[in-house]
């Protein structure tokens, strides 16, 4: 599974994918976590909003959950936002819930976590907003 960061292979992943788990949800609608998930809510996708200090509201009408591994059934994207030095402990306790992409917002990146998902064959994107992706290849 390698690096996506090309239109094709980026539109496939999405088109593919049904379920993303939001880690970092904010209720605040300023914050890019809470706007960007309503869009990505709105062109379809059932959300997994994850924040242990949110844990049991409603946020986008979904009810928020204190850790990935509440989340119900299988996760096709882990959607992150996350300070760049949290990323690895997300990483792991993404990889014992289990899920197939691993999507890291501008500013989250961690290129040790990067290296390490690709290598053990997880499809990974950074840099890139899944809001605008979904905008413009859905």
């Amino acid at each position: 599974m390698p690096i996506i960061q090309y239109h094709a292979p980026l539109r496939r992943l999405l088109r593919e994918s049904r379920t993303v788990a939001v880690i970092g949800i904010s209720p605040d609608p300023a914050r890019p976590s809470h706007f960007v998930s309503g869009v990505v809510k709105r062109c379809g996708f059932e959300m997994h909003l994850i924040n242990p200090r949110y844990a049991g509201r409603e946020i986008l009408g979904e009810k928020v959950l204190a850790s990935i591994r509440e989340a119900p059934g299988k996760i096709d994207i882990v959607n992150v936002f996350r300070r760049p030095e949290d990323v690895p402990t997300t990483a792991r306790e993404a990889e014992e819930k289990g899920f197939a992409t691993f999507w890291l917002q501008p500013g989250t990146e961690n290129q040790e976590v990067i290296t390490e998902l690709d290598l053990a064959g997880y499809n990974v994107v950074f840099g890139l907003c899944i809001k605008t992706c979904c905008q413009i290849l859905l």
